[in-house]
């Protein structure tokens, strides 16, 4: 529960975030919305240092480190910018593949079994991220490509962070990610610079506050669950993002997006009524051997 009550909480935050990349992305490119993140990410992470001091940043997991940052980066620059490029819920609900490239991976990275039940759900999932997309019956725009990217690509990184998770504390595990995010994300926001007004500062300021907040709820519900099990509550930004978007924008979810969600939530929330039975049971199990 405490863990399934910090992913919602990382969830709320990175559905606020999704709202400012979007109006921030008015008047500045994704990619320099990106590094602005990072940027201020990193001064509202600066206190983890301060409060454990610099033993904090010492690892033996840098290769790993890095290697997560790169693909987390990439990821970012590509959600970043299917945001700027499609409407709100439709973003959102492409990301929702992530959840099912994770079960993926986590069944080869990390050693997870996965049942034919399960594998279906999958199958459902993507079935349903078709009918989001629906190729053949309309065009597949770079923005639906480039969610589609970032969400396997969002997938790898929350397998990297369990991996990081089993030895890393969360507050390092934060603060090492976003200090090397910064100097990662600069090229590519110098090619696209231009200086924000007063209203772009205070957009990329707190899409910066909500973006670590969310990292650090997330870190935390990723050291204490299942990857899969916590994976699905992220559907709870949709109804965030849904609002905001009409609000802000005049933006409605059609029903091919409507069908298509409710696929994959679908799919989802099998996939984590199944870790939860297989959860019992493997307590259930080691009770009886200690009996």
């Amino acid at each position: 529960m405490r863990a399934a009550g910090l992913m919602l909480a990382a969830t709320v935050m990175f559905g606020f975030m999704t709202i400012c990349i979007r109006l921030a992305t008015q008047q500045m490119h994704a990619f320099e919305v990106a590094f602005f993140r990072n940027f201020f990410g990193l001064v509202f992470a600066l206190p983890l240092l301060f409060r454990h001091g610099p033993g904090l940043l010492q690892t033996r997991k840098l290769p790993l480190y890095f290697a997560r940052c790169v693909i987390g980066l990439t990821s970012m620059l590509c959600t970043f910018w299917a945001i700027s490029q499609l409407p709100l819920a439709q973003a959102v609900s492409i990301s929702y593949a992530t959840p099912l490239f994770v079960t993926i991976g986590a069944t080869v990275a990390l050693g997870e079994t996965v049942r034919a039940r399960r594998w279906s759900a999958v199958l459902i999932g993507f079935a349903g991220i078709l009918l989001i997309v629906r190729p053949g019956f309309t065009s597949v725009s770079p923005g639906m490509l480039a969610a589609l990217m970032g969400a396997l690509l969002s997938a790898c990184t929350a397998i990297s962070i369990k991996f990081l998770s089993r030895t890393e504390r969360p507050d390092a595990i934060v603060l090492m990610t976003t200090l090397l995010w910064v100097p990662l994300s600069l090229p590519t926001a110098l090619w696209v610079w231009t200086w924000p007004d007063p209203n772009g500062w205070f957009w990329v300021i707190v899409t910066g506050a909500f973006g670590t907040a969310g990292h650090m709820l997330w870190t935390r519900a990723f050291r204490i669950g299942e990857v899969s099990a916590l994976t699905p509550i992220s559907f709870m930004q949709l109804p965030i993002v849904a609002l905001a978007g009409f609000a802000l924008f005049g933006e409605v979810v059609d029903r091919w997006t409507i069908a298509g969600v409710l696929v994959v939530f679908g799919a989802n929330a099998y996939i984590a009524h199944r870790e939860a039975v297989l959860a019992r049971r493997a307590i259930a199990a080691d009770a009886n051997t200690l009996a």
